[in-house]
């Protein structure tokens, strides 16, 4: 490994350059958490001399301060391994048994980033901020489609008014393009 890229020898076995990959990942997820971790201890720690570490490393001022924040919020113990950093990201600013709830729906049902967004999203236009703006829609179904799209939203993990804004944003983009 160097300092701009990783030099591979020609007749690497493929169990070698394989093994080579998990590792790399590892480090790849890892070092997000890493900075953000170092960069909130700093910051609690060496307050008179923090800014000038951040400036000597050379990475961008906003981004390290995401990843500190999101280490500040997302407690070590509370971080699942086996989702990104991005998706912690996605809970940082929820109560920390909240943050538990919503990692370990995303975990238990392989949830992309994207969709545990979604998820959030659908949550939050069903508790709106006091200067938001509810909408309220009547269906009329069968007995027979409202237990069919239960079913699918109590396998989703999602209330079925969540399940159904998720249709409806996915059919939206589709059509948008």
């Amino acid at each position: 490994m160097t300092p701009v890229g990783l030099r591979i020898p020609a007749e690497l076995p493929y169990e070698l350059w394989e093994k080579a990959g998990f590792r790399i990942s590892a480090v790849a997820n890892s070092s997000t958490w890493c900075l953000g971790d170092w960069l909130a201890y700093g910051r609690s720690r060496y307050t008179d001399r923090y800014r000038k570490a951040i400036e000597a490393i050379g990475l961008d001022y906003q981004t390290l301060r995401n990843y500190a924040w999101v280490s500040r919020r997302v407690d070590l113990s509370r971080r699942r391994d086996g989702l990104s950093f991005q998706h912690h990201a996605e809970v940082a600013s929820l109560p920390p048994e909240e943050q538990d709830h919503w990692l370990d729906q995303a975990q238990r049902n392989g949830w992309t980033r994207n969709r545990l967004r979604r998820n959030l999203a659908a949550l939050r236009q069903e508790k709106p901020e006091a200067e938001g703006k509810r909408v309220s829609l009547e269906l009329r179904l069968g007995a027979d489609r409202i237990a069919r799209y239960q079913e699918v939203a109590g396998q989703s993990q999602t209330s079925l008014e969540s399940w159904i804004v998720e249709q409806l944003d996915t059919a939206a983009a589709a059509f948008l393009g």
